[in-house]
C-alpha cells in the first residue's frame, strides 16, 4: 500500500468514525413536529329512575338503561409539535418531552327500542363524544444503538372532552338532554423508535405509539318534558356518564441544536 492509499484509508475511517459518533449523540435540546391517527373507545351510559309522579311506567326503566348502554369509537387525526431535552450516558438516554397539537376525534351512537308497556311507540337515545386538542408532558427512557434510539415513555396528558346525550320518544314527544364540556386530565404511556440516517445532520425521524386514558365524566339532569304543550317531569332524574381512552399512532421529525 502506497502513502496515498494509506492516507485515503485513514481519512475514510476518520469520517466514518465521526459520522458514527454523531449518530450516537442524542443529547441536547430538540424541537419537531408530528402527525398521525387516533382510534379511541368510550363506554357511555344513559339511565333514569322510576317515580310514582313521573312520566315512565316501571317497565320502561330497564328498557331505557339497556338502550342507553352504548360503546362509541371516536376516531380521527392528530398533529402538532414537540420540544424536549435528552441526557445521554453511553448507550442510555434519559429525556423529557412535551407536545401540543390538534386531536380531532368524534363518534356518536343512536339506539331505539319499543316501550314494553306501550307498543308500537318507542324511545331513542343518542350519545356522542369528541375532542379537539391534546397536550402531554412525559419523561423518556431509551437505549441508543448507533443511529437508532428505542425508548419508552409515560406521563401526564390533557384534552378537552365534549359529551352530548339526547333522549326522545314517540309516545308523547318526550325530550331530555345533557352535555359535558370540560378539560380532562389523564395519563399516557407508550414507546417509539427514532432514527438518524446518513447525511441527515441534526435531523431525525420517529414513529410512536401512545395510549391515553382520560377517565370518566358524569352528570345528571331533571329537564325531561313530554306532551304538547310540554309538561316537565323533574322526578325522573336522568344519569349520563362516559369515559375516554385513546390509541394514538403518529410519526414525526426532530431537529437537534
Amino acid at each position: 500500500m502506497n502513502k496515498f492509499s494509506a492516507a485515503l484509508c485513514v481519512a475514510v475511517l476518520t469520517l466514518v468514525a465521526g459520522a458514527s459518533a454523531q449518530a450516537d449523540d442524542w443529547k441536547g435540546l430538540y424541537i419537531g413536529g408530528n402527525a398521525g391517527g387516533v382510534k379511541g373507545s368510550s363506554d357511555s351510559f344513559t339511565s333514569t329512575v322510576f317515580s310514582p309522579t313521573g312520566y315512565f311506567a316501571m317497565s320502561s326503566i330497564p328498557a331505557i338503561a339497556a338502550a342507553g348502554k352504548q360503546q362509541l369509537s371516536p376516531r380521527g387525526f392528530t398533529g402538532g409539535g414537540q420540544v424536549g431535552y435528552n441526557f445521554q450516558r453511553k448507550h442510555f438516554v434519559l429525556g423529557f418531552e412535551t407536545d401540543f397539537g390538534a386531536m380531532h376525534v368524534n363518534d356518536d351512537f343512536v339506539s331505539s327500542t319499543t316501550y314494553p308497556c306501550c307498543a308500537p311507540t318507542s324511545l331513542t337515545i343518542k350519545q356522542s363524544v369528541s375532542t379537539d386538542w391534546l397536550w402531554t408532558a412525559r419523561p423518556r427512557l431509551g437505549v441508543a444503538a448507533g443511529p437508532v434510539l428505542l425508548y419508552g415513555t409515560a406521563g401526564f396528558a390533557m384534552t378537552n372532552l365534549n359529551y352530548q346525550a339526547l333522549f326522545l320518544d314517540t309516545f308523547a314527544s318526550a325530550h331530555e338532554s345533557a352535555s359535558i364540556d370540560e378539560i380532562r386530565p389523564g395519563w399516557t404511556g407508550g414507546g417509539g423508535v427514532e432514527f438518524r440516517g446518513p447525511g441527515w445532520g441534526h435531523w431525525s425521524m420517529k414513529a410512536e405509539y401512545l395510549f391515553a386514558d382520560f377517565g370518566q365524566v358524569k352528570t345528571t339532569s331533571t329537564n325531561l318534558t313530554a306532551f304538547t304543550p310540554p309538561i316537565p317531569f323533574p322526578t325522573n332524574i336522568f344519569t349520563h356518564q362516559s369515559e375516554l381512552q385513546q390509541h394514538i399512532f403518529r410519526t414525526g421529525f426532530n431537529f437537534r441544536f
